[in-house]
């Protein structure tokens, strides 16, 4: 009689948890992001590791691998892999993976396995939670010494159809890997290891006139970006914070959207020049106020009640987080720091409510708003000439006017520079100084080596400034930086997880390096969080079209509210489908009503169409032009075919794009 084949394995099986509820949603969505999981992640750590797929059933996978160690490895590898790729991905989309593992004699039949080795690992996988790992004791044992990773016993149980109780444990992944649970795939650490995070909210304007909602805005602006600058603390960005302005909803959704342990909220009731101002902090965990207070004040003590809500926030943080004894922390040391962050600011309180309310405007981004703003700025800097800050943010205004074609490149940028300029002469140490001045080495220099020099100052100066973080994290997307870029990507995510913009600047990245699935998740997320949002579809059509999808990307661009975006798309996507006539009409329109200022998006569709000569000289109108996306340049993956030509090195010496090295200041938070 022919006897069974046989031979010791590791076998490693994994499910796809609510599968059958994904596909119910979005059948075509679901499939595609599976078989992008797969193609991108899953298969190439199997090989890389030493596997076998014996079979895919779908929405499961069964492995085999000669070296449990290798096993464990490869799902550890994938688990965490997975956590990365669905960072960006809502809750209910995500596809998560639970897998278990064990080790034993299989029989060999063809292809195909069987066994009481098997039958464990796909009773082991039900027991995993999603996004975790359950092995057998048999691997637990084998692979101790072997790795670094801990396992977490979970007793020993009854296996369905298994004859013998099975002694169970957990691979410890870290809160991290669990991508049905994670917000990004970044360290969560336990509220006991984080370091103390906040969330400011806007403050509720509650005096007579609505016009004073300037004053209670700025008081919870200022706040922030006085917190933002103290070393050790996470603070939640301004402009994710800012979507719970009037919203009706508890610390603790608050807290979860945004990531953070606690929440500072208040009010103001101005009435000529005195103030009433309340505030609290409390407790996400249990919603518990662990301080609160309210000053009866005139206006001329606003820096006073400012510095003080600041150092007693610090205090009570360090206290309910991080378990010091209030008071432990020298007084000195705290007071010192606060110094620190309030560099630059006006001593006279009429030049600072003047700031704040040129601001208020100019964060409107409407041509006029921005005028009007400046013009508040610049009657703050005739009361106080030294008010650093203010010099600042009207360079911020100066270069918002020229990036948006509200006055000319060279008089706005001319104007930007001179303020960034002054304000940096008045005080070196101003981290909004040095972070406008970035800004216009970046988009209007194209001196990219100084706009990296200038961010990494402004970041040593305040770590946690998601603004410089997001301008930092588009450079190194810039110069091929892409790890580099992720990195701070997906920091800026967690720090600021409702801004359209984060998630936008993370696809970028993630696009520049084929992780296409990864970078379609993150233009989504966008999408969702701005739908108002230009260009971002145009993108995610591209994306769609280099992944094959060419009618969904069709139907993606057919939204896109920005004309020329809609043209630039179309003409590459009818162009990969083969519709010769379309693509030349709509690169025809691209040309006929955007040719003066998106030479850039032309040349790209004419290499696209590898045309070469056309896209180079259209490069050349568009370096002409000064265009800002210039900047992009390496990164638009529609010029790949150029850069096999001379001319391609020559273009990138001439805008000073050739890579160099950068990095994140050594002493800053957002380097680990």
């Amino acid at each position: 009689m022919r006897r069974d084949q046989r031979r010791l394995a590791a076998i490693v099986s994994a499910d796809a948890v609510g599968y059958s509820r994904l596909m119910a949603l979005d059948e075509s969505g679901t499939l595609a992001g599976l078989k992008a999981h797969l193609r991108e992640l899953i298969n190439p750590k199997i090989a890389e590791y030493g596997g076998r797929t014996v079979k895919s059933m779908g929405d499961g996978l069964l492995l085999e691998f000669p070296s449990v160690v290798d096993a464990v490895r490869c799902a550890v590898d994938v688990q965490r892999g997975m956590a990365e790729r669905n960072a960006a991905v809502s809750d209910g989309n995500r596809i998560v993976f639970r897998v278990g593992i064990n080790v034993g004699d299989i029989i060999i039949d063809g292809d195909d396995i069987f066994g009481d080795g098997v039958n464990v690992a796909a009773r082991l996988q039900t027991l995993a939670e999603p996004g975790g790992i359950c092995v057998s004791r048999a691997v637990r044992d084998q692979v101790l010494d072997k790795l670094g990773f801990t396992f977490d016993g979970l007793g020993t149980r009854e296996l369905k159809n298994i004859a013998r109780p099975i002694e169970v444990y957990r691979v410890a992944l870290g809160a991290n890997a669990v991508a049905g649970r994670a917000k990004s795939a970044l360290r969560r650490p336990s509220p006991n290891q984080e370091r103390p995070s906040i969330a400011v909210l806007p403050f509720i304007n509650r005096s007579h006139d609505k016009e004073d909602e300037y004053f209670s805005d700025g008081l919870s602006d200022e706040l922030l970006n006085v917190l933002a600058k103290i070393p050790g603390l996470r603070v939640a960005a301004r402009s994710s914070a800012s979507t719970f302005k009037g919203v009706k909803a508890t610390v603790a959704e608050i807290g979860r959207a945004l990531n953070v342990a606690t929440v500072l909220e208040g009010s103001v009731r101005k009435a000529g020049n005195r103030m009433r101002i309340s505030v609290q902090l409390v407790k996400v965990a249990d919603g518990y106020q662990l301080w609160s207070e309210s000053y009866d004040r005139t206006l001329e003590d606003i820096f006073a009640v400012q510095d003080d809500i600041a150092q007693t926030v610090v205090k009570e943080l360090r206290s309910a987080l991080l378990g010091e004894t209030l008071g432990a922390t020298p007084a000195t040391d705290v007071t010192a720091q606060l110094a620190a962050a309030v560099i630059g600011r006006a001593t006279d309180p009429e030049a600072h409510r003047l700031l704040l309310q040129g601001r208020h405007l100019i964060e409107r981004i409407t041509r006029d708003d921005t005028a009007k703003g400046i013009g508040y700025l610049e009657q703050a800097l005739e009361r106080e000439p030294r008010f650093a800050l203010a010099w600042a943010e009207l360079s911020s205004a100066y270069a918002s006017q020229a990036d948006r074609s509200w006055v000319a490149a060279a008089e706005g940028y001319g104007h930007a520079r001179r303020a960034a300029d002054r304000a940096l002469a008045l005080e070196p140490a101003l981290a909004e100084g040095h972070a406008a001045l970035g800004w216009i080495q970046f988009s209007h220099d194209l001196d990219l080596r100084a706009a990296a020099a200038s961010y990494a100052r402004a970041l040593e100066l305040a770590p946690g400034n998601v603004l410089v973080l997001r301008r930092f994290c588009a450079l190194a997307t810039t110069i091929g930086h892409f790890d580099e870029a992720i990195r701070v990507g997906r920091r800026v995510v967690e720090q600021d997880p409702l801004s359209a913009v984060a998630y936008n600047n993370l696809g970028l990245a993630l696009d520049a390096i084929d992780r296409l699935s990864e970078a379609e998740n993150a233009y989504r997320k966008a999408i969702e969080l701005g739908p108002q949002r230009t260009i971002t579809r145009a993108v995610l059509a591209v994306n769609l079209m280099r992944q094959g999808r060419c009618e969904e990307a069709l139907a993606e661009v057919s939204r896109e509210p920005e004309e020329w975006g809609r043209l630039y798309a179309s003409a590459m996507i009818f162009h990969a489908l083969g519709y010769r006539a379309e693509a030349d009409a709509a690169l025809r329109d691209l040309i006929a009503g955007h040719g003066d200022e998106d030479a850039l998006q032309i040349a790209e569709v004419y290499a696209a169409r590898s045309e070469p000569d056309l896209a180079f000289a259209w490069l050349e109108r568009a370096y002409a032009q000064r265009d800002p996306g210039l900047a992009d340049l390496k990164i638009r993956n529609s010029f790949r075919a150029l850069r096999a030509d001379a001319r391609w090195d020559a273009l990138l010496r001439k805008m000073g794009l050739e890579e160099f090295e950068i990095s994140l200041p050594l002493n800053s938070e957002l380097s680990a």
